[in-house]
């Protein structure tokens, strides 16, 4: 059990704090939609009915998009950008998706290579680009399902103010929707940015996120 746990440490803790944020955001979500409806004269409702809402789904998904997004597009962009003195580059030499013998895959594999990368044709291919085609996938369904909720949602309100409800295609050209979207990726990009720049200059001691601390600020993907 302890060899489990310390082998699986990252992702236990990250899937831990996950869904105590996840409860803790719909616990407080619901009391402050029971406090909107008690301000405008309306009924509470159950925690049910709340975290089976179009409000607190839209929510929850409009995060998880800009997230998916942004490990979408830096998957990517690490591909062929890079970035002198940074952790979070790749070696300034080693733009593009690289050859078959650095990858290990086909001919080059070993004994340890999972078997599609082993194996030739479409399967190579396909698992050679699984893990920014899968989470391509998530960003695009929880764009979907934050675009379905967040028109029910907004709708909502619009009846409640006794004005015409939208359509979806009306709802994803709307300012109300893009000022949701553009709210959480701008923050994204700027995490990002700011790890790839500050990791030049700054350190965290044991830390794979971070250079060895007495490397030099050009040194370029080495990691501590």
């Amino acid at each position: 059990m302890k060899k489990a746990l310390r082998n699986n440490g990252l992702s236990l803790f990250f899937g831990l704090i996950f869904l105590l944020a996840l409860l803790g955001q719909g616990l407080t979500g619901h009391a402050l939609f029971n406090e909107e409806q008690l301000a405008s004269g309306l009924e509470e409702i159950s925690l049910a009915q709340y975290l089976t809402s179009s409000n607190f789904a839209v929510d929850v998904s409009e995060n998880w998009q800009s997230e998916y997004l942004q490990f979408l597009l830096y998957i990517y962009a690490t591909i062929w950008l890079l970035q002198k003195g940074s952790p979070e580059s790749k070696e300034l030499d080693q733009p593009g998706i690289e050859s078959d013998e650095e990858q290990l895959v086909g001919e080059h594999s070993n004994a340890k290579s999972p078997k599609w990368a082993r194996a030739t044709g479409w399967r190579q291919t396909l698992y050679s680009n699984s893990l920014g085609m899968t989470m391509g996938l998530i960003f695009i369904l929880s764009w979907l399902v934050q675009s379905i909720a967040g028109n029910s949602n907004y709708n909502q309100e619009q009846i409640q103010n006794f004005q015409q409800p939208v359509s979806w295609p009306e709802y994803i050209v709307s300012p109300e929707f893009w000022n949701r979207t553009l709210q959480n990726w701008q923050s994204e990009f700027l995490a990002v940015g700011s790890m790839v720049v500050l990791s030049i200059y700054l350190r965290q001691r044991g830390s794979p996120e971070s250079k060895p601390v007495g490397s030099a600020h050009d040194d370029t993907g080495t990691t501590g």
